[in-house]
């Protein structure tokens, strides 16, 4: 009893500090943030969550990254958010900050388009099992007339990873409409094939569907109801100079334009990739993904809806996916090795990554610029590290501590 009342009097010192220094910082109010709390507050070992700083040290001098934020939260409460590193190199290097905005690369599958294709289903405007030709008619060519969401959004479809760069070198409408020729490269819905190509076409059924491009529908239903204001597609100038660039092209350095060339040749806007945004409008959307379907006070998401998001479904041993969402497949390397399957996440080609453990109600997020300046950077074996460190500091279940 003695140590648990140290304990809870520590916590409160703590969070009276952090409340203080929430109050007091210069933003608006919107965008305030609470701070960190100790994480024994939320049943984990600070001293093991310190290994977190020896981890990403090493990787950025081992030139995996130039730098990257780590955010950590457990029962929405953050107990890490540090910069490390660089977010530009060269001749006027600037250094990471915890408000660097990065080019998140495929967590646009999950944060933008398939809880924008779920928000649809909540409304009974879309079903999982329509085909996709109800939507898009055009799509009905060589043996894809039978393909449904559900498979595009489980990466079950039979379509290709992606179809030849030289295809959207002619404008986007006529990049589509060689996407609604391609065939099937296996039988629909027989296995599990990661595909970009099956993501372009779900955002096309949200513009076809809603009547918005899938920019606008992810910013009005999801990304402003959360206050994720940071959120964005195509960034606007204010944002794009806290950016963390990515690599070159046409001589100039990619910094708020998308890295990834097929989304760039789209206008910037396209299922598979194109939003920017920073860790802690990402650890808002996890928290609305943890509070089945609500955050920021509103409801983005029915609780069935994010259930059905989290959930295998017909999938294959080894290779279970959520609607969006990794589960269990070769992609999974944000899990780490201590995390239980029955988590979920997604990564980005650009050094970008998310893992949600609802057991533990913990989220650890990982995003870096790896890409930059020269394309060489790798940071699978820092997802994983991160992963167990902070799986291994739980040490319990901290509930009687968290919540005021």
């Amino acid at each position: 009893m003695k140590n648990w009342l140290g304990l809870s009097s520590f916590c409160l010192v703590t969070l009276a500090l952090a409340a203080v220094a929430w109050a007091t910082r210069p933003l608006p109010a919107a965008d305030r943030w609470p701070g960190e709390i100790a994480p024994e507050c939320v049943g984990m070992d600070s001293g093991r969550l310190e290994q977190l700083d020896r981890i990403v040290r090493e990787a950025i001098e081992q030139r995996q990254c130039p730098g990257a934020v780590v955010l950590v939260t457990r029962f929405g409460r953050v107990v890490w958010w540090r910069p490390y590193g660089l977010r530009t190199v060269g001749e006027q290097p600037e250094p990471m900050s915890r408000e660097t905005v990065f080019d998140l690369a495929s967590l646009t599958k999950v944060m933008a388009t398939a809880t924008s294709i779920m928000v649809l289903v909540d409304r009974g405007q879309i079903t999982l099992g329509d085909r996709v030709v109800r939507f898009i008619p055009e799509f009905a060519q060589n043996g894809k007339e039978s393909i449904t969401v559900e498979q595009l959004l489980r990466h079950r479809s039979g379509l290709v990873a992606d179809n030849p760069l030289g295809d959207y070198h002619d404008g986007p409408e006529r990049a589509l409409e060689r996407i609604w020729s391609l065939k099937p490269v296996y039988e629909p819905g027989s296995k599990f094939l990661y595909s970009d190509v099956g993501y372009i076409v779900l955002g096309e059924i949200v513009r076809r569907v809603s009547g918005q491009p899938l920019d606008e529908f992810a910013r009005v239903n999801i990304f402003e109801p959360l206050g994720m204001h940071e959120t964005t597609f195509r960034p606007d100038r204010l944002i794009r100079a806290r950016t963390a660039p990515t690599e070159r092209r046409d001589g100039r350095w990619m910094r708020g334009q998308v890295h990834d060339p097929r989304a760039d040749l789209l206008g910037g806007v396209a299922g598979h990739a194109g939003l920017f945004s920073t860790a802690r409008n990402v650890e808002t959307f996890a928290r609305m993904i943890l509070g089945r379907g609500q955050g920021h006070g509103v409801r983005v998401l029915s609780p069935a809806a994010i259930h059905a998001m989290t959930s295998p479904g017909s999938t294959s041993a080894g290779q279970a996916r959520g609607l969006g969402w990794d589960m269990d497949t070769p992609f999974s390397s944000p899990r780490g090795d201590l995390f239980p399957v029955g988590g979920f996440g997604h990564t980005g080609f650009t050094g970008t990554s998310l893992w949600i453990d609802p057991g533990s109600q913990t989220v650890v997020i990982l995003l870096t610029n790896r890409v930059h300046p020269e394309g060489k950077g790798n940071v699978t074996p820092l997802r994983r590290q991160i992963a167990n460190i902070v799986a291994g500091s739980i040490v319990s279940r901290g509930e009687q501590q968290t919540h005021p």
